[in-house]
């Protein structure tokens, strides 16, 4: 049988993509190829030239925008240098990066451990937290995302997670999100003492203190809802995990690298966590590449203790070349600045937006990391589509409505249930980020029809 050519031609590509490709997260009779051809910038084009806002960062990721120039210069040269070492030797790209991420993360955070997405960061910091402390069980939230491996879709409250049950690893704690504009206690803030964080003392004391080994935390949330945490629960939780010994990890994998207008999102609470995991952003979505950063008081725990972890891609050097330029260029051209300067910009249209769509409950963001929330009526709050299981495996004829009519108008983003996700690559300029708001403002009028409600 004769190899397929090396170029396909569009046909050929989605035939390939259906017929021999598992797709993520699809019922596969469902799946229709989209084809991206190519990307610059903020900017994206499909196989027939159409070009789209990506609003999305892809999955994210993208934060330094697509095919940066000095990103892509860093991987030739580390290609044409070498472009692979087994792990057990040192590697210049590698010791570099590590040494930059001690410097740009908050506090203590020192050392680091390489893996290749943020799916395995967790699964390594969860290793660690139980190692370290002599405990099994971990506390997540309920609206929690970290990542579709067997032991963190164990953890995670994630409808998602309901896949690899009941087969589940044990040791896995659930409370309630900080969810202000649907609060799990009917409570209001500040009045609520941030209860939803004090709850979790009594969570601990019911579960045994001596066997809880941590709190795992996206600050932000990514894939759920966009929840953003009144001030002073993070700061609560670093007080809970220290009076009982626990560990606090925070996954930063989408939050990281000037996602949210800082560095990183511990930055806006001043908390620091014990550990902390990073991907997507860590070389803008190149290359596979996480990790999971300790404060020396965790690492000092494998001075004489064997490090019971590891991976032959741990490190790629071609991988963590590209990390190293990425952070150089988000200092150099000011991406993280640019995230909080367009992200206030970007909450203040929002809050327009609100004032003149009725199907607007709530809009709510830091830096270039924000989202809408759709409602039927917004003194009931009930949501345009249902938080329900069924929506999260397959997507609600509203979300598909939005998404494919801000698909014609050019902007590409995604939705999780009544929320649309707004968030593109820091890079973006003001005019292509009013472009974009604009085509959504557009849109908005099929949810406020849907809602049953009379829009601009």
């Amino acid at each position: 049988m004769s190899d397929p050519p090396l170029a396909l031609d569009p046909e050929q590509i989605a035939r390939y993509e259906r017929q021999y490709i598992l797709h993520t997260w699809s019922a596969q009779k469902s799946f229709k190829p989209f084809i991206i051809a190519g990307g610059r910038g903020s900017t994206v084009w499909d196989d027939q030239g159409k070009k789209y806002l990506d609003f999305q960062s892809q999955l994210i990721n993208v934060n330094a925008g697509h095919q940066h120039p000095k990103i892509l210069q860093a991987i030739k040269e580390q290609v044409d240098k070498l472009c692979y070492v087994q792990p057990g030797v040192a590697n210049d790209q590698r010791a570099l990066l590590a040494k930059m991420l001690a410097d740009i993360t908050p506090g203590e955070l020192a050392k680091s451990f390489f893996v290749t997405g943020g799916a395995l960061a967790n699964e390594t910091a969860l290793k660690i937290a139980r190692t370290v402390t002599g405990r099994q069980k971990v506390i997540a939230r309920y609206r929690s995302y970290h990542g579709s491996t067997y032991g963190v879709s164990s953890v995670q409250g994630d409808a998602r997670r309901l896949g690899v049950e009941p087969h589940t690893v044990s040791g896995s704690i659930r409370v309630w999100d900080a969810n202000c504009y649907r609060c799990f206690f009917k409570m209001r803030y500040p009045d609520c003492g941030v209860y939803c964080a004090e709850a979790i003392r009594e969570v601990i004391e019911v579960e045994g203190p001596e066997t809880v080994a941590a709190i795992i935390v996206e600050p932000i949330t990514g894939s759920n809802c966009r929840i953003i945490p009144p001030d002073g629960y993070m700061q609560k939780l670093r007080r809970i995990c220290d009076d009982y010994g626990l560990l606090l990890i925070f996954d930063e994998v989408m939050t990281g690298f000037g996602r949210t207008g800082q560095w990183f999102a511990a930055g806006h609470w001043k908390v620091v966590p014990d550990i902390m995991t990073l991907s997507k952003g860590i070389n803008s979505g190149y290359l596979p590449l996480g990790a999971v950063v300790v404060t020396p008081q965790v690492a000092e725990y494998f001075d004489e203790n064997t490090l019971l972890s590891g991976l032959t891609q741990f490190g790629n050097p071609v991988c963590c070349a590209a990390a190293v330029a990425a952070i150089r260029v988000y200092k150099a051209e000011g991406m993280v600045e640019n995230s909080r300067i367009l992200g206030a910009a970007c909450l203040e249209a929002l809050g327009r937006m609100k004032d003149r769509h009725p199907s607007v409950g709530d809009v709510r963001g830091k830096g270039l990391f924000a989202a809408i929330e759709l409602v039927r009526d917004r003194e009931t709050r009930e949501p345009l589509i249902p938080w329900t299981r069924e929506y999260t495996e397959k997507k609600h004829p509203l979300s598909a409505a939005l998404l494919g009519r801000l698909k014609e108008e050019g902007v590409l983003t995604y939705m999780r249930w009544n929320i649309l996700m707004i968030c593109p690559p820091l890079c973006i300029t003001r005019e292509e980020l009013d472009q974009g708001l604009e085509s959504i403002d557009k849109v908005l009028v099929l949810a406020d029809e849907a809602a049953g409600r009379k829009g601009p």
